[in-house]
């Protein structure tokens, strides 16, 4: 056992991880590069998931390290109570350029589950203060939001949340959407909001992440989106995955017509470099705030809200998305990703789904589908020993790229899965 490895075991709690002690140990990573992840013992690992699918320019890219060493250089933090700067005004003007045309204000905090958890308070409290008893939540049956208590009471009640569901406040879920229940999710949106006391409806647009990458139709979600605006209720919209071109357009929204009144974002906003999140809104959530009296003021707030460091790389990765050669490769991806599903043709595969530069392929197994599917453990190191990351959910492989990956790149993942499949 290595010196990195004692310390890392002796010192270190890492993230869903049930036993360490028994578990192998961790990889050490020396550097990164790219769509690399360099260990200490000269292996290179494809990061084929943009670590937690926020790394969407590669690792290390040079104009974001450039603008992280400018602005720490000149000012790294600063109280954003009562003061401001540069970086966060300019991310705010950035994003406001390109989010639905309702959307008018920016709130920053710092991870994609505090962004769904401002969404939230300010759904509620924006109720609160119009003194209107609106206090139902909807949501979909697999959602994820986020680990914050909030984001969780929102989210699926599974393995994630057993220990807290005591805890944490009703909410009304509908089915998640396919192609055989439409008409009985629709039905039984209307049946809830058309009691008027649905507050908020908080929703991951098309594609829910961590429940196995499943997919719906946008057609569904318009209707749905359609019906809560008819009676009044707040549409949060989770674009925290979904943003940045991860579906093919900037969000996933994109695809309908009816736009939320809140937008939650996080992972590729830096670029995977900083933590940061941002909660957006319309100008009729933010008025709802404005008074003189504090009560109704939104009283919530980070130690790190709107980080000079985070804001200054989020402005050069928005920057170098809206590049043609970035673009291109999005386009791309999402080429090459259909391409694949249509030479795979494998038995071995229940279902294949794919947007934009997401792709999932749920494998047949004897097990219902799902996080603890047993074969998930197979996958992962079966990947990890020809040096590729993929951490499959469950008996679903995906693979969410950095968008600077290469096509000779791309088909080391796709000869692997073949090969895999060949080999169960």
């Amino acid at each position: 056992m290595n010196s990195f490895t004692q310390r890392d075991k002796a010192f270190v709690w890492h993230p869903f991880t049930p036993q360490h002690d028994t578990m192998p140990a961790n990889i050490f990573i020396e550097r990164a590069e790219g769509v690399y992840l360099h260990t200490k013992d000269g292996r290179r690992i494809i990061d084929g998931i943009s670590s937690w699918w926020v790394n969407i320019h590669g690792h290390s890219h040079p104009q974001i390290a450039q603008a992280l060493f400018k602005q720490a250089s000149t000012m790294e933090h600063v109280i954003f109570a009562g003061f401001t700067h540069e970086p966060a005004i300019q991310l705010a003007e950035n994003l406001i350029s390109v989010l639905p045309s309702n959307i008018k204000k920016i709130f920053y905090s710092d991870n994609g589950s505090t962004a769904n958890e401002v969404a939230i308070k300010m759904a509620i409290q924006y109720w609160h203060n119009r003194n209107i008893k609106k206090k139902t939540i909807i949501a979909i049956e697999g959602a994820y939001h986020g680990d914050t208590f909030g984001a969780m009471a929102v989210g699926d009640r599974s393995l994630f949340t057993a220990p807290f569901t005591d805890y944490l406040f009703d909410v009304q879920f509908i089915p998640f959407p396919t192609t055989a229940n439409e008409r009985e999710v629709i039905e039984s949106f209307k049946a809830l909001v058309s009691q008027n006391q649905v507050g908020a409806f908080i929703f991951e647009p098309l594609i829910q992440g961590a429940a196995g990458m499943r997919m719906y139709s946008p057609k569904v979600l318009n209707e749905l989106l359609s019906i809560a605006k008819r009676h009044e209720v707040i549409c949060i919209a989770d674009e925290v995955f979904s943003g940045f071109f991860r579906t093919g357009k900037f969000l996933a929204t994109e695809y309908v017509e009816i736009k939320p009144d809140i937008i939650a974002l996080s992972k590729g906003l830096t670029g995977g470099t900083m933590p940061l999140g941002v909660t957006a809104c319309s100008q009729e959530i933010y008025d709802a705030y404005q008074s003189t009296e504090m009560t109704k003021a939104f009283l919530h707030g980070h130690s790190y809200t709107a980080n000079p460091l985070a804001c200054a790389v989020g402005n050069t990765s928005f920057r170098l998305l809206f590049q043609e050669d970035c673009q291109q490769r999005i386009s791309d991806i999402a080429k090459s990703h259909a391409e694949f599903v249509q030479e795979l043709g494998s038995d071995k595969i229940r279902e294949a789904r794919q947007l934009g530069t997401i792709l999932a392929l749920e494998i047949q197994t004897q097990e219902t589908t799902g996080y603890t599917n047993a074969i998930r453990k197979k996958i992962y190191d079966y990947f990890l020993n020809q040096d590729i990351l993929l951490r499959p959910l469950g008996n679903v492989i995906y693979i969410v790229p950095p968008y600077v990956i290469t096509p000779e790149e791309l088909r080391k993942i796709y000869e692997a899965i073949k090969s895999f499949l060949k080999s169960i």
